[in-house]
This record gives C-alpha cells, sequence and structure tokens, in this order.
C-alpha cells in the first residue's frame, strides 16, 4: 500500500533526477504524512494504490493502466459514498449534511479514525451488459469481503466466519496470519437502484461482527436511495471503521523503522527541517494506532 504523501521534499525540477531516492522513502514519507493527517484530522478515507491497481486489472479487465484509470476507480467509490441519499426511511428529503452524517455514524471514539470503502458490483461495461444481480447475492458477498478483508470482489476467502459468541479472542488481530476475521468498530451501508427497500440487512446487524464496547444497533447504519449509481440497476457500497488498515499499516512502519535505526536518508529531511524528533513522534503515534485496533474487543 502507497500513502501519496501531503507534501514533496523535492522541487518540480528536481523531481525526475531523484526519483530512485523517493522511491526508497516512501514509507518515511507516508509515516510523517499519516501521523500528521491523523493528529489534524476527524476521519481518514484511507485507499489503498495496491488494491485500486487489483480492481483495474482484473474486474475492469484494463490491460494498460493508467492514472487516469485509477482516479476513475477512486472517483466511482466516493461517488458511492457521497452521492444524495435520503435522509431516513421513508423520507423523502435528501441528507444535507452527509459528512456530518458520515462522521455521527463511523467515528464514535477520536483514537479511531480510518474508513475504508468497499464497492459491489464493480465491472467492466462489456461485462455488465450480460451480468443480473439480486440484493440477497450483492449484500452477502459484500459481508463476506468485509469480514475477511477483501477489498473487491474476486478472491474472497469464504473460509473466515465470526468468531462464535462469548469467545474471549475476538477482537485480537495476529499479524502473522494470512487470514484473520476483520473485527469492525462501525460500519455504513450505502443501497441505491431498483427495489432497494426489499433488501435484507440483518446480517450486518450481527454482534460478533463489532466491537464489545459498541452495541450493533448504535454500530450499524444504512443509507438508501431509489435512484441507480452510474450504470447499476443495484449497487451497495460499505464504508467501514474496521481492522482492514492494520496489516499494511504495520509494514509500512516496520519498513520505516528498519532505515531510520541506521540512519538511512535521514539528511534528505533534516535540512529541510525535520529532525529525528519528529519521525519518533511519527513512529510513536502510529504505533499506538495499531495497537489500539489490534485490540478492538479488549
Amino acid at each position: 500500500m502507497e500513502i501519496w504523501p501531503a507534501f514533496m521534499l523535492l522541487s518540480k525540477t528536481r523531481f525526475w533526477k531523484q526519483l530512485g531516492i523517493w522511491v526508497i522513502v516512501q514509507n518515511y514519507n507516508s509515516i510523517l504524512t499519516l501521523s500528521h493527517l491523523y493528529r489534524s484530522s476527524d476521519a481518514l478515507l484511507v485507499h489503498e494504490n495496491d488494491a485500486v491497481h487489483k480492481i483495474c486489472a482484473k474486474l475492469m479487465n484494463i490491460k494498460q493502466i493508467s492514472f487516469r484509470d485509477i482516479n476513475q476507480v477512486l472517483a466511482h467509490q466516493l461517488g458511492s459514498v457521497f452521492q444524495p441519499t435520503y435522509s431516513g426511511e421513508g423520507s423523502f428529503h435528501y441528507r444535507r449534511n452527509p459528512l456530518g452524517d458520515l462522521m455521527e455514524n463511523l467515528v464514535p471514539h477520536p483514537e479511531f479514525k480510518m474508513l475504508g470503502v468497499r464497492n459491489i458490483p464493480q465491472m467492466s461495461e462489456n461485462s455488465l451488459a450480460y451480468s443480473t444481480f439480486t440484493w440477497a447475492g450483492l449484500l452477502k458477498h459484500l459481508r463476506q469481503m468485509l469480514i475477511s478483508n477483501a477489498k473487491m470482489e474476486e478472491g474472497i476467502d469464504w473460509q473466515v466466519r465470526p468468531p462464535l459468541s462469548g469467545l474471549p479472542t475476538r477482537g485480537k488481530m495476529s499479524l502473522n496470519k494470512e487470514s484473520h476475521f476483520n473485527t469492525s468498530i462501525a460500519n455504513l451501508v450505502i443501497l441505491r437502484g431498483k427495489d432497494v427497500h426489499s433488501a435484507e440487512l440483518g446480517a450486518f446487524k450481527d454482534p460478533a461482527l463489532y466491537t464489545s464496547w459498541l452495541e450493533p444497533v448504535h454500530a450499524f447504519s444504512v443509507w438508501k436511495t431509489q435512484r441507480a449509481f452510474s450504470k447499476y440497476e443495484k449497487s451497495a457500497a460499505l464504508v467501514s471503521n474496521s481492522q482492514f488498515l492494520v496489516k499494511p499499516l504495520d509494514t509500512i512502519v516496520g519498513k520505516a523503522w528498519n532505515m531510520f535505526a541506521s540512519k538511512a536518508y535521514i539528511h534528505q529531511y533534516t535540512k529541510f527541517g525535520i529532525e529525528e524528533e519528529d519521525f519518533l513522534d511519527s513512529f510513536t503515534l502510529l504505533e499506538q494506532v495499531i495497537a489500539s485496533y489490534c485490540n478492538l474487543g479488549f
């Protein structure tokens, strides 16, 4: 996963000469940027570049993937969340403050700010012409994407199951295991399209999906509209505050730590006023974020 930095250490005219260094220090840039954003933001809606690239290749069937293709997938994901929806069941008024509603539904504690987006279906126009969907099928796949931490419909691990009720290890996450149940703090499902009011969402209200300190009635929300999104007759988006980012974030922090321990490329930062203490502050904050998400449910 890459998290693009909010600042550039190199001037535009020197960028291509220094591209090799830029790639090497991207983990530094990621931890510095993300820690700063975490301190100054109420929530972070995170997209993983590697996951978006796979969506382009495997779901959209794009052979030569460009930045435009990646941006179109990102725009689709954001549009599926922020296009208008009704403010409540049976309402004829669209919600006027979707960002505020998103915060209210998904960020119940200021220590947990990481939000991820999943969409279903997502495919090329050629494939869409020969496809039909049911709400039951879409939501079954979307729920399994959530609990198995799959970023797209292809390659879902159907072996992952919610833990049995009452087991104390429900929220504990092992970073060494390939597959793990993805515990959530809160989830928001957004449904758009035909017969949307017939969709059954009980499976997303299962207490086993959530941390023990928040009741499912407060942890799960749904937004709806009968207006179709893009060219999909039925579509669903899931915005989740969960453990989805723990493994990639732990990998980034680990690689950055290894470089920092040997003082590699630190001089590239100190000459621009970024001191070693800034790195240490970033490591401390992000390691606390990782630990907090790892221990959901305890």
